[in-house]
């Protein structure tokens, strides 16, 4: 690997990481690219190039990993729980965890049961792999 492939790859791990630490907060391209000190398009088809998603999507299936967790082990409402991981709009929260995890909030978390397990096997099992 060369050494411009590898800065490159650091870059989109740091605004990885951002997105990690901060899927709650608003985040546009504009902030993801300055901490990856790139352009925004360059970031955009760079962090696709790295992850084989856009960072958009890859910040709504980080929300929406949350939000799955959340309706397991919380009583909390899923109006609540949309707001809590960052959506700004029940309807975009639904239509997007639907088109991730294949069925709504309310029936995933009729589904659902909480698991005894660490929390690594359960994150590895449940993980949505990507839209559609």
């Amino acid at each position: 690997m060369s050494r411009a492939v590898e800065e490159s790859n650091r870059a989109m791990l740091r605004a990885r990481d951002a997105m990690d630490r901060s899927y709650a907060e608003p985040l546009d391209i504009p902030a993801l690219a300055r901490i990856a000190h790139v352009s925004e398009a360059h970031f955009i088809r760079t962090f696709r190039a790295t992850f084989g998603e856009t960072p958009h999507r890859y910040l709504q299936r980080r929300r929406v990993e949350r939000a799955m967790w959340l309706l397991v082990e919380t009583e909390r409402d899923v109006t609540d729980i949309c707001f809590a991981v960052g959506f700004s709009s029940l309807g975009t929260f639904s239509r997007t965890f639907r088109q991730i995890v294949g069925e709504s909030p309310t029936g995933f978390r009729r589904r659902a049961t909480p698991t005894n397990v660490p929390s690594c096997f359960t994150k590895a099992w449940t993980r949505p792999i990507s839209f559609g």
